[in-house]
């Protein structure tokens, strides 16, 4: 039996692709290469072992037949999607398509041709729109909840920007195959996943972002950057190896995790602001960054940390890299990079 992993060629895929190599599974790939950066991840997978990869586009339902006429899939992690708010308010379009119609093609594909397979897919915290009913007191460094530091699952689910929407659209859509047709499908509700392997741009993957700016101050210290807002927004920081355990325990303990949703993160000891990202690259790497302020992104939340009980319940699931550990992991990746 095969795991199949979509968009298995990005950041998030290569690294659970690597990780089901070393385990020795049979695995297949499908990705389109639209990505920065996905072409070099599959030249790396090659030096890892064997697996069927298939140049593919979710969105077209005929590229999954042909994978599942031809594979005995037992799992398939849905990562293939549109991942920034920013390209989803330029081409609202696309973004459905790739999101909503890309879904929706990976779960007719299990339902005709793998019934019994498990579909974990990666949605978003987006899903939650502003989080406006949080009562958020403002720090020096940060926006912090006055009450419960962890968002849960009962969340009201809000979804804003055409991103927001077709990530909620194929969450829902996913939780639907599982009451209506038996699908084995489980949801992931992520904040910020980082680490290495991450290429990342203005719009997506922010720790690896920043950590570009704070290398190129060293270069030059001169040199500014744009940032959104106040800076004191929070997100909890989930490694890749944590991420990636969390996808396998959900195919390991699928019959409890079939048909539920979860908020998936860091948790709060793992929470930063971006200031406090800022201050803490100053003092790893002897900079002092320069950020630019712009105005707020549309619908950007002030604070969001995953509140990963429900995961640890019924999964027996919960990170276990620290922030400054994971960090000097994304400066390493930054580092080995520009040597090229």
């Amino acid at each position: 039996m095969a795991f199949l992993v979509t968009g298995g060629c990005g950041f998030v895929g290569c690294n659970l692709a690597a990780e089901l190599l070393r385990r020795g599974e049979e695995v297949v790939i499908v990705d389109n290469f639209t990505r920065p950066g996905t072409p070099l991840n599959y030249a790396w997978l090659q030096t890892l072992g064997k697996f069927d990869f298939f140049h593919g586009d979710v969105r077209n339902s005929q590229d999954l037949e042909v994978i599942f006429r031809d594979k005995k899939i037992d799992c398939v992690f849905h990562l293939a999607g549109q991942v920034a708010m920013t390209t989803s308010l330029a081409n609202p379009r696309r973004d459905f398509e790739v999101n909503v119609l890309g879904s929706i093609n990976v779960l007719e594909a299990v339902r005709l041709h793998a019934p019994d397979a498990t579909v974990v897919y990666a949605s978003s915290n987006k899903v939650y729109g502003e989080l406006d009913e949080a009562t958020l007191e403002e720090k020096p460094t940060r926006w912090e909840p006055t009450g419960k530091k962890g968002i849960d699952e009962h969340a009201r689910l809000e979804f804003y920007t055409p991103y927001g929407c077709s990530k909620g659209a194929a969450d829902q859509y996913m939780l639907e195959y599982a009451r209506n047709f038996g699908v084995n499908s489980v949801v992931f509700r992520h904040s910020t996943i980082y680490g290495g392997r991450q290429i990342s741009t203005f719009d997506q993957g922010w720790v690896g972002w920043f950590c570009q700016q704070a290398m190129q101050t060293r270069d030059n210290p001169d040199h500014t950057f744009t940032v959104n807002g106040d800076g004191k927004q929070v997100r909890d920081l989930l490694h890749v190896s944590d991420a990636v355990a969390c996808y396998l325990a959900a195919h390991e303990h699928r019959e409890q995790a079939r048909g539920q949703a979860f908020n998936i993160g860091g948790g709060y000891e793992n929470s930063l602001s971006l200031r406090e990202l800022f201050l803490h690259l100053q003092k790893e790497l002897g900079v002092t960054m320069k950020p630019h302020q712009l105005p707020w992104r549309a619908n950007d939340q002030k604070y969001f940390v995953a509140d990963n009980s429900k995961a640890l319940q019924h999964i027996h699931w919960s990170p276990k890299k620290t922030k400054e550990a994971g960090i000097a992991d994304s400066i390493a990746w930054e580092f080995e990079r520009r040597r090229g």
